[in-house]
């Protein structure tokens, strides 16, 4: 299915499927990219289909046709809490995959936490920071082959929350989010323009509870109070994501429950 010339949707059967089936993805696209530069950076978030998909990529056979020591790994959102504390992404991510591959530790980009940092505005200066010194001469990021994103039932992404400022921050780098709805409270996110200057970006959503906004996403509105959204406001923040290459939409047949039919 098609939404638009540069957005694709694709539909699994269930979340087992949607979640081998992406990590299979995942990894040609980093053989891909491989093939053209070196080194690949990525971006991923948390949730638990993005980690049962990092889980299947450990177990995929193609994961051995990776070169693993030219792959760098950002955080497309991280909760500002110290290493090591179970609120963070990067442990579950530690967990499913990187543990099982030779994914140098220096290549894991990780967002300080308090532990490291005063506040969570300085943690964000900071990675915003890390960005721009593997950034191409002149640019404020790296060039991000593929970013992995989840996206909550209100239709957030990373850490960019509907009706939230840091959704309209129109700077290349980090935000740091110091109300979020969904606790706790204290985030550092990519902002949107960054998520948008990747080559790709795939969004994998499952369950029903998620239908009404991947609906209101791909039809460009908002959702209702009630479900989290602003009322009238502008479209729920993963509608507002668009790669300078490729988006692709990639959910269970649940997910896809709210959507029009033919």
């Amino acid at each position: 299915m098609t939404a638009t010339d540069h957005t694709h949707v694709v539909v699994h059967p269930d979340a087992d499927l949607l979640a081998r089936a992406t990590a299979s993805r995942f990894l040609l696209a980093l053989i891909d990219a491989q093939s053209v530069t070196s080194p690949v950076h990525v971006a991923l978030t948390g949730g638990s289909i993005l980690v049962d998909t990092l889980r299947a990529v450990a177990a995929d056979p193609l994961r051995d046709a990776v070169d693993w020591t030219s792959v760098h790994v950002w955080w497309g959102d991280e909760r500002f809490a110290p290493q090591g504390h179970p609120d963070r992404n990067d442990g579950d991510a530690h967990a499913a995959l990187f543990s099982a591959v030779p994914l140098p530790p220096e290549n894991i980009h990780a967002v300080p936490g308090p532990d490291r940092v005063a506040d969570v505005a300085a943690a964000a200066r900071a990675y915003s920071e890390e960005l721009e010194r593997y950034a191409p001469e002149g640019a404020r990021v790296p060039e991000l082959a593929v970013v992995l994103l989840g996206m909550g039932p209100d239709g957030h992404v990373a850490s960019l929350f509907p009706g939230r400022p840091s959704l309209d921050v129109d700077a290349l780098g980090a935000l740091a989010e110091t109300d979020s709805p969904k606790p706790p409270p204290e985030r550092v996110s990519l902002t949107l323009p960054t998520l948008c200057s990747a080559h790709q970006v795939w969004l994998v959503v499952s369950g029903e509870g998620k239908a009404p906004a991947v609906a209101a996403a791909l039809a460009g509105t908002s959702l209702p109070e009630s479900q989290g959204g602003t009322d009238g406001g502008s479209s729920v923040p993963a509608g507002r994501v668009r790669a300078r290459g490729r988006t692709l939409w990639l959910l269970d047949l649940p997910a896809t429950t709210a959507l029009p039919t033919a």
